[in-house]
């Protein structure tokens, strides 16, 4: 058993999941297949999935009272941020001012999150491959937020993939730009080197193919390499080679760098919009 499994295990209460959909549910996923009895979480979900309607049957709570809730281990929130201040009213008859509440809401701020359903909050962005276990989390604490709670976070938010923590909740933008939206860069890369390879002649079906392959092989080695990225580029890049040439495009004036640069300054900065 993992340590995350093992601390999920040791605490006592329920763990109340706050919205059930794609990441909320792939958080659910994640307790469970580390071991988290299915009597010990609950769900609030006003629109009940197909998977969690399975759930339901093997009898999973769902909208509970507060009693039939009972003490909590934790208040998780994973709904969207335009809901929140329909649902923190409920959510704050669940929490006194010590009970964990972690969110995963985009832009909302732990000042916000606080004063809508109490509690000690902490603050994470996760991605959507959570849903395949292979996550990236980054996690902000509020002060009042024990080291316990902090272990106990650490492995809810671990239940699906990799976490980091940060101490500095103004760093949530700049992480928000980059993993949180990172995995929409990759999927456009797969797509837009599948339209290259169109337009070079390729049939769309087969550039479709060795695109997927190739991107995600590629951030299969990256997993698995203790290089670093540039060091694996530069293996693939022979001097005056295919790749050379490619790369003079993609690393050149106005190439990669400045794009992802803008991409991620513009994504901070509409973070911070929706933090307000």
């Amino acid at each position: 058993m993992t340590n995350s499994a093992i601390a999920l295990a040791a605490i006592p209460g329920t763990i109340l999941l706050a919205g059930a959909g794609k990441m909320g549910g792939a958080m659910l996923t994640g307790w469970l297949n580390a071991g988290v009895a299915l009597s010990r979480v609950a769900v609030i979900e006003p629109h009940l999935s197909d998977d969690l309607r399975k759930l339901v049957a093997l009898d999973l709570r769902v909208n509970p009272t507060t009693d039939e809730a009972g003490p909590l281990a934790a208040l998780v929130v994973a709904v969207k941020p335009q809901s929140f201040a329909d649902a923190a009213p409920l959510l704050k008859t669940f929490t006194t001012p010590s009970t964990l509440v972690v969110s995963i809401m985009a832009g909302m701020t732990i000042g916000k999150i606080g004063a809508g359903c109490g509690g000690a909050v902490v603050r994470a962005m996760p991605n959507t491959p959570a849903a395949i276990g292979r996550g990236m989390t980054v996690a902000a604490p509020a002060p009042a937020v024990s080291a316990a709670q902090r272990a106990f976070a650490d492995a809810l938010l671990r239940s699906t993939g990799d976490v980091e923590w940060v101490d500095d909740e103004v760093l949530m933008d700049a992480v928000t730009a980059v993993s949180g939206s990172g995995p929409a860069y990759v999927f456009l890369l797969a797509e837009e080197l599948a339209a290259a390879g169109v337009a070079a002649g390729l049939p769309a079906e087969l550039a479709t193919r060795i695109a997927r392959a190739t991107v995600s092989g590629s951030g299969e080695l990256l997993h698995q390499s203790d290089l670093e990225a540039a060091i694996l580029r530069k293996n693939v890049t022979s001097p005056g080679g295919t790749t050379a040439a490619a790369l003079d495009v993609l690393m050149g004036k106005d190439g990669m760098k400045d794009l992802m640069t803008r991409a991620v300054a513009a994504a901070t900065k509409r973070s911070k919009e929706l933090a307000g």
